[in-house]
């Protein structure tokens, strides 16, 4: 694994994949499995950003298979209908990367279904798009999730008494939860499709700290983290780099499933693929057991 990058990628001709996000992280690892030959949708909210991602993809790789679906992942209703579009016209798929996200917008925001934005578009709403798409997974072949989480799960509890944050609403701390709701759920899945015969590995990564447009989208270009992100750029690794474990874990005949992974320096803040240091929280089974039946209750997705 040492000092792996994208051109360690093998031939992904004949896999269909599909990817959340249509810029910084989503967009790079689109790019890469677009150059190694996968069929690629890209999965997103705003159609004007998808399209233009799509195009800048095809300059790159005039051979790209690739097209942009709408989905927003804050609107059950609409991950539901894209999951049912999918199934009507193709019988497998063999790569899901859950990569979209929201982060520590300054106030408390909801989806459309009335659940916390940063709880229910990174959790709940990749939850409910991995249910809707399973059937398709377990078509695929050497089928796989891979489900991003962030260095900010360190710091994460899951508030079972308030998940939605209707309490209490500190913008940082319910993203490190959603964050480690979305490492507890790869590794729940993993269990679950193991017990079940899904034939399905789920495997979860983060990319360090990269230079995306997260913190300007989130709390917005004049916030302290936004201003940290535009003056100390130097401090987070290029895109590229930082979609370098997602990528791993989708493609890495060597990828182990159940597994994390991250960058391998400066205390996992950028670097080369390399397994993850797990936060002791997100190995307690039971709490993911539990999370899991609250989110099928929340999203009324059930698996299998």
């Amino acid at each position: 694994m040492a000092r792996w990058t994208a051109a360690d990628i093998r031939s992904q001709q004949g896999r269909s994949a599909v990817i959340t996000g249509t810029g910084g992280l989503g967009y790079e690892t689109a790019l890469a499995l677009a150059r190694a030959g996968a069929d690629v949708i890209i999965a997103g909210r705003n159609a004007d950003k998808g399209a233009a991602a799509v195009k800048t993809i095809r300059q790159a790789v005039p051979s790209a298979i690739i097209r942009f679906e709408q989905v927003d992942l804050a609107n059950l209703a609409s991950i539901a209908d894209f999951g049912g579009r999918l199934r009507d016209h193709r019988r497998g798929l063999d790569l899901l990367i859950n990569n979209a996200g929201v982060m520590v917008p300054p106030k408390r925001q909801e989806t459309r279904d009335g659940f916390e934005l940063q709880f229910g578009t990174n959790h709940l709403g990749h939850f409910a798009l991995t249910g809707h798409l399973l059937p398709l997974l377990r078509n695929g072949r050497d089928s796989r999730v891979v489900t991003l989480s962030s260095i900010a799960a360190r710091d994460g509890m899951l508030r079972f008494d308030d998940l939605d944050a209707r309490r209490s609403y500190h913008p940082m701390g319910v993203y490190s939860q959603s964050k480690l709701a979305c490492l507890m759920f790869a590794f729940e899945l993993q269990r679950r499709s193991e017990e079940n015969e899904w034939n399905v590995a789920s495997i979860a990564a983060h990319p360090g700290i990269s230079r995306t447009e997260l913190l300007h989208n989130g709390p917005g270009r004049r916030s302290p983290v936004s201003l940290m992100r535009s003056v100390l750029w130097f401090l987070f690794q290029p895109a590229p780099q930082g979609a370098l474990p997602t990528l791993y874990a989708a493609t890495s005949p060597n990828a182990v499933p159940g597994a994390y992974y991250g960058p391998d320096r400066l205390n996992e803040t950028r670097g080369f693929p390399a397994l993850s240091k797990v936060p002791p929280q997100a190995t307690d089974n039971k709490a993911a057991a539990a999370l899991w039946q609250i989110s099928e209750e929340m999203t009324k997705v059930r698996f299998g």
